[in-house]
């Protein structure tokens, strides 16, 4: 993998030690850039959902190094976000919320090769979570994105 896995674990250690913070800015920047997405979070728990969010984002911590492992279960993630209404359109608005999430909850500790390396990362997860959705909607996920 030619991904900087040194500095995505320092990057993300640097930001989870403020989890409930890096989430609630997360949340805040996906419904700032697209308010419409709050209705795809109308009928759930936000506290329930705002910890499996910061436990995914653990769990893919944890996976960094053998992020080859880790593609079934982000595929299935994808497969299961088709039926909370996520479409593949939407994947850039969590992914640059998030970024935003992590550089504003890390602070002037954060640096821009942080940014470089999760921009080098990220699509490796949306890509896997997109195959998934795609298996599920029949193949409507990927080609739309």
């Amino acid at each position: 993998m030619t991904q900087r896995v040194d500095l995505l674990d320092e990057s993300f250690d640097r930001v989870i030690v403020r989890g409930d913070d890096l989430i609630e800015e997360f949340y805040r920047g996906v419904f700032a850039r697209a308010p419409q997405l709050r209705d795809l979070f109308a009928s759930v728990s936000m506290s329930l959902q705002k910890l499996k969010f910061l436990s995914t984002l653990v769990v893919l911590r944890l996976s960094l190094r053998d992020i080859e492992a880790a593609m079934p279960a982000l595929e299935a993630l994808g497969a299961r976000h088709v039926g909370y209404g996520a479409l593949p359109e939407h994947y850039p608005i969590f992914w640059a919320a998030l970024l935003d999430a992590m550089e504003s909850v890390g602070g002037q500790r954060w640096t821009p090769a942080y940014s470089a390396a999760w921009a080098k990362f990220y699509p490796l997860v949306e890509e896997a979570m997109l195959r998934g959705a795609a298996a599920t909607a029949g193949g409507t996920g990927v080609e739309s994105a």
